[in-house]
């Protein structure tokens, strides 16, 4: 592997450190690089000064070189302006969809490539396997901490170069392995927020950024009854049940919101559970579309266990099937298929047809 070249993506944690680690010991040249997101002021623990510093330091002791590379401009073009404008019309977005797209799986390769790299790396725990000629994209070992699901955008021409070191690892292998090596990474606690919005609070967010989302208007029920008021429908997710501020004789939950209409439409809990996702811009990993339904396992949100679920495929969209009611499936969230451990296609969830 001497003569290969990787570049490895230093976030300032524990697990970018630990693929770097190991890309060295496997004989690749080395090189890392954080892309500087957001503004230098930011004190978010994930993406600040601290985080930068970090990374300059594991790069120190490893011996690589370490490269600073400013994408702001393109972080708030793709992923923070459409996380504001899906919410302004009644999705619930998810961003780091977007930012490995776009970001970490985009313009950093193309750094990469200026560099005259031959693979990308970073410390997701998925894995790649090559069968049969095609390359699939596996869940990590460790289910706890499987990223596969946020990935789906990837493709035949992505998985070529990608190499995911963590794949096999669980995370206290990869935090063994940080310590090992005397990496300053190796006790980091994870961050648990977005990086862009301070405390996971983006209802502040937006009332920050984007005032306009402030627009009171009716809760209803499902059947047009007005029930209440709200104060934007940005500010309301699908399942939500605390903050509705109505009072009815059984618990309601929201199971839609309506920007058109301005309304936030709520319901029972049985209205909140649906057997269907309609889903937009899908990918196919192995860039090919099946014919016909597919059987698998279905997945909605980040943390839900994959349920039995079969996928159909529909022009350029498809519709995702369970074969029991899921709980509160989230336009704009992400929806995905697994046959067995292996991504199969995954997509954007769509607002229900009328």
């Amino acid at each position: 592997m001497g003569n290969k070249t990787v570049v490895v993506g230093l976030s300032g944690g524990v697990d970018s450190s630990a693929a770097a680690a190991l890309l060295l010991e496997a004989g690749y040249a080395v090189i890392g690089v954080t892309m500087r997101h957001l503004p230098a002021e930011t004190t978010n623990s994930c993406c600040g000064l601290e985080a930068i510093v970090d990374a300059r330091r594991v790069a120190k002791k490893l011996g690589i070189p370490h490269h600073l590379v400013d994408v702001e401009e393109p972080f708030f073009e793709k992923v923070i302006r459409p996380f504001e404008e899906a919410y302004l019309e009644g999705l619930t977005p998810n961003p780091c969809a977007l930012c490995n797209r776009n970001i970490k799986f985009g313009a950093m390769w193309d750094w990469a490539k200026s560099q005259g790299a031959d693979f990308l790396s970073t410390g997701h725990y998925v894995q790649v396997r090559e069968r049969d000629g095609l390359y699939e994209l596996l869940r990590g070992y460790d289910r706890q901490k499987d990223q596969s699901y946020l990935m789906y955008t990837l493709g035949q021409a992505d998985l070529a170069h990608l190499l995911f070191p963590l794949g096999g690892l669980t995370k206290a292998e990869s935090r063994a392995i940080a310590e090992s090596r005397g990496l300053v990474t190796a006790q980091k606690p994870d961050s648990q927020e977005l990086c862009f919005v301070p405390k996971n609070d983006y209802q502040g967010y937006l009332r920050a950024h984007r005032p306009e989302a402030q627009k009171a208007g009716d809760i209803v029920d499902t059947a047009g009854n007005r029930l209440g008021e709200h104060q934007g429908v940005a500010f309301y997710t699908v399942g939500q049940r605390r903050g509705l501020q109505i009072t009815t004789p059984e618990p309601r939950y929201v199971v839609g919101l309506d920007a058109a209409a301005n309304h936030v439409v709520v319901g029972s809990r049985e209205e909140a559970m649906q057997e269907l996702a309609r889903v937009d811009d899908v990918n196919y990993v192995s860039g090919r579309a099946p014919e016909l339904p597919i059987w698998g396992q279905g997945k909605v949100r980040y943390n839900m266990e994959p349920a039995k679920a079969r996928w159909i495929p529909e022009g350029t969209g498809a519709r995702l099937e369970f074969a029991d009611p899921q709980w509160a499936i989230s336009p704009g969230q992400v929806a995905v298929l697994y046959q067995d451990d292996v991504l199969v296609a995954g997509g954007k969830i769509a607002k229900p047809s009328r």
